[in-house]
């Protein structure tokens, strides 16, 4: 594919990757310290609202960060001619990637489904304690892309 894209477009998609992650960086660590625990102190009346809320919010901001993040991970696999990249960064970068998905859809997705049914302090700390995940595999993935040449 060497010579198919422009050297623009290139460009912009080491933009994008970077501003993608360290997005997910901040957002992520922000819902670890602050979000997340807050749900502990919401009275059990107004959780489901607080939740549903919560989500809505959330979502317009991870959503998009979510999508182009995944997106030019994925490129950078299929474009080696991105040079601040080894092929060890990229495949790296987007197992860390596929891995913050699994964890999103398959441990916190579910959680979050149930405590849309109301308050839960168990299912609470362990939306705290499972999210460390996410949070480690973003911080990994932040740390990629600023090492990278």
């Amino acid at each position: 594919m060497s010579g198919l894209v422009p050297t623009g477009w290139l460009q912009a998609l080491k933009w994008v990757h970077l501003l993608t992650t360290l997005g997910m960086f901040v957002v992520i660590w922000d819902v670890q310290l602050r979000r997340y625990p807050a749900f502990r102190s919401v009275i059990e009346d107004d959780f489901p609202a607080f939740h549903a809320q919560h989500t809505v919010s959330i979502s317009l901001i991870v959503v998009p960060l979510m999508l182009g993040e995944l997106a030019s991970a994925a490129a950078l696999v299929l474009l080696p001619e991105v040079t601040a990249f080894s092929n060890l960064q990229r495949w790296t970068g987007l197992a860390l990637v596929l891995l913050a998905w699994a964890s999103t859809f398959f441990i916190q997705v579910p959680i979050h489904n149930r405590l849309a049914q109301g308050y839960d302090l168990t299912l609470i700390d362990r939306l705290i304690a499972t999210n460390w995940i996410r949070t480690v595999l973003w911080s990994l993935r932040a740390a990629l892309v600023l090492t990278s040449r």
